[in-house]
């Protein structure tokens, strides 16, 4: 009996522990914070986005307590504020209850250029308008986005409005989007890549106009690295680009093979006709397409094209690429 009464006493210490540490505050005493849930997370991502963020000070505890309470597949996907010194159990509680207010998923794709965001973005009642003036300048954001500093004075924030799905509402303005996707942006260029992209006497402005190049030309992350290391090369060789995604960039078409007239366009965007990198970014790319430039694989080839199928071969002079563009295209 004794034994038994000495383990009721211990459960209850534990229990008492427990349901203290749950109750106590979670963060650091900060002001509130914003906190994205996105839909197909799961509770280990979780925790482990709010311990970095400094919400919570144990993963563990956090994830113990949804599932006591048998709630880890009940947590909504949305944008929370996170209120200033929230406890575990009630930090837990809010997620299963989810957000306030309605809010709309908005996903941009990669790829896209600014005016293909429009359609998405006037869905989620915000005005097309006004984010493509906000978005015109990228110097006017400088100050606060360090990775926007060698972009030059001519240049938007295309090729920097990152590619993901992001949560908004009522409250949401165009300017805040912007913030949502620049933010992401820095978070995904980490100090590891920016600081290789240094070491390579590359800026980020190139390495983000040539991933936008990428991005438009092939969808496999392999085939990405594999081009970026073909376009570098001509690059390095004074060859131009000969790209056809910065040839449809001009016309509008989306074509897998423009044709003879559009190769003959006079604009900086052509590489077929000017040589080197264009003005600046042709799309938004993601963070494979940027990993392309930044870490390409090392080969022999020169040329490359896609297949109706989207299969990418690939040649190492001008004399086998006109046999596969006659054997693949034609």
């Amino acid at each position: 009996m004794k034994k038994f009464i000495i383990k009721l006493v211990f459960f209850f210490i534990i229990v008492v522990a427990f349901w203290f540490i749950i109750s106590v505050v979670s963060g650091n005493g900060a002001n509130s914070k914003t906190f994205v849930i996105v839909e197909g997370q799961g509770v280990n991502e979780i925790s482990n986005e709010l311990y970095d963020a400094n919400l919570i000070k144990s993963k563990f505890v956090f994830e113990t307590w949804l599932w006591l309470k048998k709630a880890e597949s009940k947590v909504i996907a949305g944008v929370y504020e996170i209120p200033k010194d929230i406890s575990i159990r009630h930090l837990a509680n809010l997620f299963v209850i989810g957000p306030g207010q309605s809010q709309y998923a908005v996903t941009l794709l990669e790829g896209w250029t600014r005016s293909l965001m429009l359609n998405t973005l006037e869905e989620a009642e915000l005005d097309g308008d006004r984010f493509m003036s906000l978005s015109s300048k990228a110097s006017d954001w400088k100050k606060d986005y360090d990775f926007l500093a060698d972009a030059p004075s001519t240049a938007s924030l295309e090729g920097y409005i990152f590619p993901d799905t992001y949560f908004v509402d009522g409250s949401t303005t165009e300017e805040g989007l912007i913030k949502k996707t620049l933010n992401n942006f820095g978070k995904k260029l980490n100090q590891d890549i920016r600081d290789e992209i240094e070491r390579q006497g590359k800026t980020i402005f190139e390495v983000v106009t040539l991933a936008s190049i990428i991005e438009r030309e092939v969808p496999d992350s392999e085939d990405k690295k594999m081009v970026a290391d073909i376009f570098i090369k001509r690059l390095d060789a004074d060859i131009g680009l000969q790209s056809d995604a910065t040839v449809n960039y001009v016309t509008g078409k989306g074509l897998a093979q423009p044709s003879y007239a559009d190769l003959e366009i006079d604009s900086p965007y052509n590489t077929y006709k000017y040589r080197g990198l264009p003005p600046g970014p042709i799309s938004n790319p993601g963070i494979d397409s940027i990993k392309a430039v930044v870490y390409p694989t090392p080969n022999d080839y020169y040329y490359f094209l896609t297949t109706k199928n989207g299969e990418v071969i690939y040649s190492k002079n001008y004399e086998e690429h006109l046999n596969n563009k006659a054997k693949y295209l034609d």
